[in-house]
């Protein structure tokens, strides 16, 4: 008797067990999750969005959605490349990623194959460029990027100080005085009642704002801010950071270009033939001549990079620009160094072409004072590009990922550099520490070694920029 009474304790304690196991494991979330990569603009995302951010979202709830879009979001432009590298997917937009040999790429097999991928799994890890990893254990914080996660009538977008999160249905007044965390944002977009989670934290309370898909918008109900400190995007300053070895060395190579030297010393002499004892002259001249190429060059450094930023918002090229602004930069290199080891005038993307040469002397005989340095300044420009373009497209498509107004003070700083040999050699021939013959004898002689030090600066930035070091 006492024996069967054992027997059966043991066994109501198993099914207790049990049932306690199975109802947790009912109570666990099996989230389907998927990164999907779009553009706003693009003829087929516009056909893959309504299904992938609307109806599938609506038919699953437990189904999550990382998007990033790529033509408005340029941040988010290189990630495409990074997933290529992890999952083999291809670099085409639209295109859906559940995991490894788990993917779609374009509208017509995402909209055939999504629906039955998401059946078939059931549940997945989060597809990350590194270390995928379970939704419940995904760090949102860590996400790179701009992202926006799609949950049912629900989502959540990273900009660049704040989340913002956006819901439709009941909404709340009610706030709390806890700083919203990590832990904040799973919550708001698992919960089943939002209002209730909302009573805990501390946020305010916004208009809810469009949000943009390839041919049509959602709106929702209510919105809301959220300021985290953990996890926002890279610092202007550490971008500038990163960014400025790179200009210094560009704007350097530029600086010691042996054909800007020339046309300067060019002018330089003319001006002293006019003006032999008027040495005020021959300084004013020389900071003019040197104002309207600076001039000059900041608006052609703006028009350059307004190209890369409109090639940015209407292709993948941006994908792959970093990588061939850097193969540019490798070849101007080995062009250089070349011109040290067997000197070759006049080549193109090194030296102002010789057939060019006779056409910039005649026009700056013509020059006899200060005002006429400055347009004859601004028209040689044209005739210098050939020979100092390179280094200045290069920066142009670095620059072009920052905003207009970011540009500025980078293009300011580029072209300071340029001209500060100009105004070195103006000032040795104003205070008559130099003589024009001098500095043209000097650079004569030195200018194997320019291209020299021109070709090591450019072929060492542009390997460390195509096996990003840099």
């Amino acid at each position: 008797m006492r024996k069967n009474l054992l027997k059966l304790t043991f066994l109501i304690l198993v099914i207790v067990l049990l049932f306690s196991l199975s109802q947790k494991a009912l109570a666990k979330d099996n989230f389907v999750c998927a990164t999907y990569f779009t553009g706003v603009g693009c003829p087929h995302c516009a056909n893959a969005d309504p299904l992938i951010l609307r109806q599938l979202q609506k038919e699953y709830p437990n189904l999550i959605i990382i998007e990033y879009e790529i033509y408005q979001q340029r941040e988010n432009a290189p990630l495409l490349d990074k997933y290529n590298s992890e999952y083999h997917s291809g670099l085409g937009i639209p295109l859906i990623i559940f995991g490894k040999g788990k993917y779609a790429a374009g509208d017509v097999p995402i909209l055939q194959k999504t629906e039955k991928t998401i059946k078939e799994l059931g549940q997945n890890s989060c597809p990350l460029p590194e270390i995928s990893t379970d939704f419940e254990n995904l760090d949102l914080l860590s996400l790179s990027g701009k992202p926006k996660i799609w949950k049912n009538d629900r989502i959540l977008i990273r900009t660049e100080e704040k989340w913002i999160f956006q819901w439709n249905g009941e909404s709340s007044t009610k706030k709390g005085e806890i700083r919203p965390d990590e832990n904040t944002l799973k919550e708001l977009l698992t919960s089943k009642d939002i209002p209730t989670s909302l009573e805990k934290i501390d946020y305010n309370l916004i208009e809810p704002q469009l949000i943009p898909l390839s041919g049509s918008y959602v709106i929702f109900d209510n919105a809301i801010e959220l300021h985290i400190e953990k996890g926002g995007l890279i610092p202007i300053e550490e971008k500038q950071k990163l960014t400025l070895p790179k200009i210094l060395s560009l704007s350097a190579v530029d600086a010691v270009n042996p054909c800007a030297l020339a046309v300067l010393v060019l002018m330089l002499t003319v001006i002293l033939a006019y003006n032999p004892e008027n040495k005020r002259k021959v300084l004013l001249a020389g900071l003019v001549f040197t104002a309207s190429i600076f001039i000059m060059y900041f608006l052609y450094g703006l028009l350059i990079v307004r190209f890369f930023q409109i090639i940015q918002a209407l292709t993948l090229t941006r994908l792959w620009l970093y990588k061939i602004l850097g193969g540019v930069a490798i070849i101007l290199g080995f062009f250089n160094i070349m011109d040290f080891i067997k000197y070759k005038p006049g080549r193109i993307g090194t030296e102002m072409p010789l057939f060019l040469r006779p056409k910039v002397k005649k026009i700056i005989s013509q020059v006899t004072s200060p005002k006429g340095a400055f347009g004859v300044g601004m028209f040689v420009t044209l005739f210098l590009l050939p020979c100092t373009i390179g280094p200045y497209i290069i920066c142009g498509g670095i620059l072009c990922s920052f905003g207009l107004l970011e540009v500025f003070p980078w293009l300011l700083l580029y072209n300071l550099i340029f001209i500060l040999p100009m105004l070195i050699i103006v000032g040795l021939i104003y205070w008559g520490l130099k003589r024009v013959e001098d500095v043209s004898g000097w650079k004569d002689k030195n200018i194997r070694y320019l291209h020299l030090i021109a070709g090591i600066i450019m072929a060492g930035l542009g390997i460390a920029m195509v096996l990003g070091l840099v």
